[in-house]
């Protein structure tokens, strides 16, 4: 049986009779059960912030709220380049000058190295398939392959997943969804509080966030409801 068989084999395995919303996290508990990795995530990009659709366990989906809230990290990196991005030792020195915060707190959860591939077509990128495991290490060049193999069918996946009110109430207005649209709203909030433009904006809200052990939701729930301003110090 060939890579790609496989694959589809696994996957339809996993997503077989399920709703459209749990989709993505029996996709990602599929990637676990095809490569060498201890979990997977998978999340959509827009306007540089992250929305996690799925993930395989609690340290998949902690890992890619940190790359929210830091808004750095291999995952963004790969999205915003459309290129995979693997970081191999993140207790290594290239991987900690190339995204300091992020392998700091990725290692002290126990995640020894990342492998982000880009989702898309090869022109756009849409989103992420974030791989990790707990020991550094480089993926071997057929597990490579897996890999890719395992994003392109995700990819066309989430493509063929309904919308709106054909998802049943799922994917697309799951709590993720809701996140990420109410941080757009947090994030035009700030614009006017402080007279700033969207990219500085989001920094702000990163920044409130992380300096005080939240993550990026949680501060835009609190803007939405008045209860906090992020006024100049």
């Amino acid at each position: 049986m060939g890579v790609g068989d496989r694959v589809s084999e696994v996957v339809a395995e996993e997503t077989r009779g399920v709703a459209p919303g749990e989709v993505p996290g029996r996709l990602c508990v599929a990637a676990v059960r095809l490569l060498p990795v201890a979990g997977a995530g998978v999340a959509l990009y827009g306007a540089g912030v992250p929305l996690p659709l799925g993930a395989s366990g609690v340290r998949a989906a902690e890992l890619m709220e940190l790359e929210g809230t830091l808004g750095d990290g291999p995952c963004l990196e790969a999205a915003r380049t459309g290129a995979a991005v693997f970081a191999t030792d993140l207790s290594g020195a290239r991987d900690t000058a190339r995204w300091p915060l992020y392998a700091h707190q990725a290692t002290a959860a126990g995640v020894g190295a990342v492998y982000a591939l880009p989702l898309g077509d090869g022109t756009v990128c849409v989103g992420t398939l974030d791989l990790h495991r707990d020991t550094p290490g480089e993926l071997a060049a057929g597990e490579v392959r897996t890999a890719w193999s395992v994003a392109g069918v995700m990819t066309a996946a989430l493509v063929a997943l309904p919308f709106g009110e054909e998802a049943g109430g799922g994917l697309w207005s799951s709590p993720q969804a809701t996140d990420h649209d109410q941080i757009h709203q947090a994030v035009g909030m700030v614009m006017a509080q402080r007279g700033v433009g969207p990219e500085t904006a989001l920094d702000l809200l990163r920044g409130h966030a992380f300096a005080r052990g939240r993550t990026v939701p949680a501060v835009a729930r609190e803007l939405l409801a008045r209860r906090l301003r992020l006024d100049p110090d």
